[in-house]
């Protein structure tokens, strides 16, 4: 994934898989504007991607999860995973090999990041390729790997469903997040009752239709914001009529304001200087 590195190193990459050690640790960056992606791949180790600037998006089959500043993204060895970048990216990105015994999750999930984590994941990215494994630098490594299986799981995961007919209406209502349509007409689009959507979605998400629609809308909300969109615009962009109707939404499914919640990922913002 040499795409996430910044292009005066770009040359130096070398695939992780290739490493003979149990963590290999790399600083990301990008200075594209906008967006990029990374089509579906997978790595034999493990990954983690925290982000200190920007957003990232990774989709699996199965689900899609939202990574906000001081947020990471857990990938299990193996996962065929898409990424996604908006904004400027700046993380540390490490992988870990198969088989270390160390707790670590066994399924794609965001975590929140703690000064520690982030320290450590900046140590491991500054050793050479081919550290040396014994004193400090083990502990180092022993120390990065108890942090990543102690950190907590965030709710920034949205179910994604199997079933090609709800496959091809959620990527329609992905592409059209502003339309606030009911759930007989989106059965209608996807060619059957609202009875059978209904059922459809909950079995394969666990959601009924429309906490499905509000989580969508609380992960678009925070990759936008993340990317540098104000409150404004992504409330107009989801089909909001208004500023507080979305700021209210965003409050029960996450238990702050967006304005509150980016505060606290941005370094030296004041959570208090958004009356959102």
């Amino acid at each position: 994934m040499p795409i996430l590195t910044d292009s005066s190193v770009a040359s130096d990459w070398t695939e992780p898989d290739e490493v003979a050690r149990p963590v290999v640790a790399y600083g990301m960056a990008s200075k594209m504007v906008g967006s990029f992606e990374l089509d579906m791949h997978c790595h034999a180790k493990g990954q983690i991607m925290l982000v200190q600037r920007g957003a990232l998006s990774c989709r699996v089959e199965g689900g899609l999860w939202i990574v906000p500043p001081r947020s990471a993204v857990w990938i299990p060895g193996g996962a065929l995973h898409a990424i996604k970048a908006t904004g400027t990216l700046e993380g540390y990105s490490a992988f870990v090999a198969a088989g270390i015994d160390a707790g670590l999750p066994q399924r794609c999930s965001t975590v929140s990041v703690t000064p520690l984590l982030r320290e450590l994941l900046f140590r491991a990215a500054s050793l050479p390729l081919l550290y040396d494994e014994d004193g400090v630098n083990s502990r180092l490594i022993a120390v990065l790997l108890d942090e990543i299986a102690a950190a907590k799981v965030e709710d920034l995961h949205l179910p994604m469903p199997v079933d090609p007919r709800l496959g091809a209406l959620a990527d329609l209502m992905m592409a059209s997040p502003s339309d606030r349509g009911s759930l007989e007409g989106w059965a209608e689009r996807a060619g059957m009752s609202e009875r059978t959507l209904g059922r459809l979605i909950s079995r394969e998400t666990g959601m009924s239709f429309g906490r499905w629609r509000q989580q969508l809308g609380v992960m678009l909300a925070v990759q936008w914001l993340a990317g540098g969109a104000s409150i404004q615009q992504v409330a107009a962009d989801l089909g909001y009529e208004s500023v507080p109707s979305f700021v209210t939404m965003f409050r029960k499914t996450l238990g702050t304001s967006p304005g509150r919640y980016m505060a606290e990922r941005h370094a030296g913002r004041n959570a208090r200087s958004s009356p959102w």
